[in-house]
């Protein structure tokens, strides 16, 4: 199963924007224009305030200088592990590119507009979704769930809008490193690392 990487030039320091956040823009058009399916999908691993990790897959839903932000019910895993111990990493997986971006910070709520905002534009079965799962907890069957959803739609069934459920919104991890990975031959990967230090962010580059 193991496939050699030989795509490209690598990835050199003269390569790299002047920012992380100039150079995952880059990345992501590039990622966007290849046509990956679903390119903003991440893994964003988590912990709990014992250590104990868990992973799982969601779609970035904006980014800027100040960090990566994704949408969650607060009360799931993830919502949790964040509040006991909010630090997460985020890998986005460009496998067709032979490229990873790794990233590592820290958790936080966004503001209660920004949810609101993101929540208005979600499609009206995934508006009713939000009030109709616990997420993560344990359902005894199918049936209960959609029972929920079918509660919350006529709940809502006057076609106003819905507003976000007051136990969902936005986390958006702060980055303290953001790495750039590059596929190489040999498995001598190109690894370079944005750390912030100080009042700024040095480059590094990692060995494979």
């Amino acid at each position: 199963m193991r496939h050699e990487y030989a795509a490209g030039s690598g990835l050199t320091e003269d390569d790299l924007a002047g920012d992380w956040h100039t150079q995952f823009d880059r990345w992501f058009a590039e990622a966007v224009a290849a046509g990956l399916p679903e390119p903003n999908a991440m893994v964003v691993g988590t912990a709990d305030a014992d250590g104990r990790p868990s992973g799982r897959t969601v779609l970035l839903k904006g980014y800027d200088p100040e960090g990566f932000v994704f949408f969650t019910n607060y009360h799931s895993r993830k919502g949790a592990e964040a509040v006991a111990n909010p630090y997460a990493s985020l890998v986005f997986p460009w496998f067709p590119m032979q490229r990873q971006v790794i990233v590592a910070g820290r958790v936080e709520r966004v503001g209660r507009a920004e949810t609101e905002a993101y929540f208005a534009s979600r499609p009206r079965g995934s508006q009713l979704g939000a009030w109709a799962s616990t997420q993560s907890s344990v359902l005894p069957d199918r049936a209960g769930l959609e029972e929920a959803y079918r509660a919350a739609a006529q709940r809502f069934a006057d076609g106003t809008p819905i507003p976000a459920p007051p136990h969902w919104g936005g986390l958006r991890v702060r980055p303290e490193s953001v790495e750039f990975w590059q596929g190489r031959a040999s498995r001598l990967h190109d690894r370079l690392r944005f750390r912030h230090a100080g009042d700024g962010w040095i480059v590094e580059r990692l060995a494979p």
